[in-house]
C-alpha cells in the first residue's frame, strides 16, 4: 500500500478545518491538530486477509473502472437484518454443502455396487458405471 504523504494529510486536516466555524477551527492547539491527522490517516481498517483491487480500463472510454474483492473477519456489530441475512446464508450453504457431500455418497456407493456385480434391476443400467470404466 501507498504510504500518505505529509501534504495529503495536512490537506485533510485542513479540509476538516474548514468546515467548521472558524472560531472553533483556530482554538485548535498544535498538538490537537497532530492528534486530528493521526487519527484521520490511521489506516488500520484498510488490513484484510483478501485484499485484490484490480483496474479495468476501457479504450474509448474517459473512465477507469475498478473492482475491490475484500475479505476479513468483522470486527462491526451486525444490525439484526444483516445477523438474519447471514443466518439464512449459513443455512443455505449448509444444505448445499449437504446436499453435494450426499450426492456423491450416492454415487459412491452406486460404483461400489457395480464394481461388485449386484444388479438390484435386471436389464436396467444408469450408464454410470459404464462411464466411469471407459475413463480408465
Amino acid at each position: 500500500m501507498a504510504r500518505i504523504k505529509k501534504a495529503d494529510k495536512n490537506l485533510k486536516v485542513k479540509q476538516l478545518l474548514r468546515g467548521m466555524e472558524k472560531s472553533d477551527a483556530d482554538s485548535f492547539t498544535e498538538t490537537q491538530r497532530k492528534a486530528l491527522e493521526k487519527s484521520i490517516t490511521t489506516q488500520d481498517w484498510r488490513k484484510h486477509s483478501v485484499d485484490f483491487r484490480p483496474t479495468l480500463v476501457l479504450p474509448f472510454l474517459p473512465w477507469n473502472f475498478y473492482i475491490v474483492l475484500l475479505a476479513g473477519r468483522n470486527k462491526r456489530d451486525l444490525l439484526p437484518a444483516e445477523r438474519f441475512i447471514a443466518f439464512t446464508m449459513l443455512l443455505l450453504v449448509t444444505f448445499i454443502m449437504g446436499l453435494i457431500i450426499v450426492g456423491c455418497a450416492f454415487l459412491l456407493i452406486y460404483l461400489l455396487k457395480s464394481w461388485m456385480g449386484i444388479d438390484l434391476f435386471p436389464n436396467e443400467s444408469l450408464g454410470i458405471w459404464d462411464e466411469f470404466k471407459s475413463l480408465f
